[in-house]
């Protein structure tokens, strides 16, 4: 193991600290290159190197270190006591301030959460307390170069949800339909868990037993609004509902759209976008791709509808009744 493995507070011992140091006490000496699993060790001084040989390395006597160690943990102790002491001095006349003022409610119906650390804090206490359903949309996002925990924390916390006997409905964009990253959640998940999609969708929002919703505050999301007013979270769940009604199955049975007179379902939600005006990347954006694909796609329809120029193919697409075949 790297020494890396064991970081820790640097008055505590970890587990393969104790474990070489009780090596030490048996054997008397160890080589100097073993303290790399555990520099702890030598940090604390528990490890010193032998003046005749200063690549062997020989213990503190046990009474003394732990002696080192209580005292350590009481200087600790001392110090967090004397913070508090400054704290609640610092404290008291803003507390006779605030007595002046109405006290507010303790569970506010709306609530700004700020910075990511906030917001999965609370989305995850939430979460723990749902016992019914989660109703998601989730809207194309890359998770390229974001850590692990990007994928299995919300992985463990939907499925405590299932065990629970609740269940997960989430809309996402159809050009997550076949996403590596989508597909292999719902290859893991087990219990009552579906997913559709659409052209498009809302923002961000997790709605849980229709009792709180959490939403983006801002357009890098990171700040969001904790929703617990009954009419604002009802109303959500309402417009949840309506959107799943129109949403494509995508799992547990995923349902194929068709191609109609050589024009892909993604073509027609680029077309109506295109004849409202919209620049590629705004088309981009909305359906959840990048603009180089986005581009692709408008160069496919063009040449099946045969048109020479951007203005001449909104005119075409007009023309053509594709946007009819989706009513």
């Amino acid at each position: 193991m790297t020494a890396a493995a064991h970081r820790h507070d640097p008055e505590e011992l970890c587990e393969a600290g104790l474990g070489l140091y009780a090596r030490a006490l048996r054997e008397g000496r160890i080589h100097a290159r073993d303290t790399a699993e555990a520099p702890c060790l030598v940090d604390l001084g528990f490890l010193s190197p032998v003046l005749d040989d200063t690549d062997l390395m020989e213990p503190m006597d046990p009474a003394l270190a732990l002696h080192r160690l209580l005292r350590a943990s009481g200087e600790r102790v001392a110090h967090e006591r004397r913070r508090e002491q400054r704290m609640t001095e610092a404290f008291e006349p803003l507390l006779r301030l605030g007595g002046l003022r109405s006290t507010p409610a303790e569970d506010p119906a709306i609530r700004l959460l700020a910075g990511m650390t906030s917001i999965n804090t609370a989305l995850a206490a939430a979460m723990a307390e749902a016992t019914e359903e989660a109703l998601c949309i989730q809207p194309h996002s890359s998770h390229i170069g974001k850590p692990a925990s990007v994928h299995t924390e919300p992985l463990v916390r939907d499925q405590a949800l299932l065990d629970r006997g609740g269940r997960i409905r989430t809309l996402y964009q159809h050009t997550l339909r076949h996403a590596p990253t989508v597909v292999a959640r719902y290859e893991r998940l087990r219990g009552d868990v579906e997913a559709r999609t659409l052209d498009e969708v809302t923002e961000r929002l997790v709605i849980l037993d229709r009792t709180v919703a959490f939403i983006p505050a801002n357009a890098d999301r990171t700040l969001a609004l904790e929703v617990r007013h009954p009419a604002l979270v009802g109303y959500l769940a309402t417009a949840f509902d309506r959107l799943w009604r129109l949403a494509t199955p995508m799992h547990p049975q995923s349902v194929r759209q068709p191609t109609l007179n050589g024009v892909t379902p993604r073509q027609r939600a680029i077309a109506a976008l295109l004849v409202e005006g919209h620049t590629d990347a705004v088309i981009a954006d909305r359906l959840g791709m990048n603009i180089r694909t986005a581009r692709v796609h408008i160069a496919k329809l063009a040449a099946t509808l045969g048109s020479d120029s951007r203005a001449q193919l909104g005119y075409l697409i007009g023309q053509s009744g594709i946007l009819k075949q989706d009513h």
